[in-house]
């Protein structure tokens, strides 16, 4: 029996990934979390053998989820299933310990099909993802300035905040919601492996980010 802890903020995503996963003979589904926080709590309480993980995920971004799963318990590999598939952030994912990668939209086959995968320690990318993994880590770009690993509004936003903007200012430079900005500013984060806003303006400014405007 393979026992799934499921991380989604979204009920009814985790409504239909039950339902999917209740078809299924060999997959228990033992839990289920709707931030970050309580991801890597039930996955130490639990053990489960795979996480399916969102990343945009209230309390703990799913990347510094999952890299504090691999490093508390080992056992458990962490499939993401995200909406995001920009290579930043899956190379990002990557590096924090994710043995698979789905974008959200796959079918229950291909999600059926990735748990036993990530179960049995293969691992998993869809056929685009696998295609540009393969190709960067064959050649990886060359790196246009600073911060290859976030993506071009992430690294706008980044800017902004180096330039001591707060996120409704930058929201209104760049016409986002302000929950938008957040949501970003913590995906930054995450991908810089930083815990803290200050920190990411410290690099930024560093990188030659934030000047006047």
């Amino acid at each position: 029996m393979i026992r799934v802890l499921l991380a989604d903020d979204h009920p009814l995503v985790r409504q239909g990934l039950r339902a999917v996963l209740d078809t299924v003979a060999d997959i228990e589904l033992v839990g289920e979390a709707g931030d970050g926080r309580d991801a890597v709590r039930l996955a130490v309480e639990l053990r489960p053998d795979v996480v399916i993980m969102d990343l945009q995920l209230p309390g703990l971004h799913g990347i510094d989820a999952t890299r504090q799963i691999q490093a508390q318990a080992p056992g458990s590999a962490v499939l993401v299933l995200t909406m995001f598939e920009d290579d930043g952030t899956v190379f990002a994912a990557v590096r924090a310990g994710a043995l698979g990668y789905l974008v959200k939209g796959a079918g229950g086959t291909d999600i059926v099909a990735a748990i036993h995968a990530a179960a049995a320690g293969q691992p998993v990318f869809g056929a685009a993802l696998a295609t540009r993994l393969r190709t960067w880590f064959a050649a990886p770009p060359a790196q246009e300035g600073p911060f290859p690993e976030l993506t071009a509004r992430e690294r706008d936003i980044l800017d902004h905040l180096a330039a001591g903007l707060s996120n409704a200012e930058i929201g209104q430079r760049l016409h986002l919601s302000g929950k938008t900005v957040a949501n970003n500013i913590s995906t930054i984060l995450a991908k810089l492996h930083l815990s803290q806003r200050s920190q990411a303006i410290v690099r930024a400014r560093d990188a030659g980010l934030g000047r006047p405007r």
